[in-house]
């Protein structure tokens, strides 16, 4: 059963439930944020690709969007495995992931 009082401690006071809540927003940040910077590369980048000079820039930069988006499912799998050794009272659903 989850604790009415505010945490003052970083140590979780709450049932698996609301643990695994806390934990899905976590690697939905780090997921966003990594979204953000993906777009950000490939914006970037194609505005490079207006000006000869500078199409080797958006070369480089398309490529590290392209590898950043391997970050993605990555972060999926990270709260997966995280969630697994949580035990078997954590949530296997995945129709919520981002």
């Amino acid at each position: 059963m989850a604790s009415t009082d505010p945490p003052t401690d970083r140590t979780v006071r709450f049932s698996i439930g609301h643990d695994e809540i806390v934990i899905r927003r976590k690697y939905e940040v780090v997921s966003i944020l990594n979204d953000v910077m993906v777009a950000g590369w490939f914006i970037v980048g194609s505005i490079l690709f207006f000006s000869e000079s500078t199409t080797t820039a958006g070369t480089w930069l398309f490529l590290l969007g392209s590898i950043q988006l391997l970050i993605r499912p990555v972060i999926r799998l990270a709260r997966h495995v995280h969630l697994r050794r949580l035990g078997s009272g954590a949530p296997s659903d995945t129709t919520s992931d981002y």
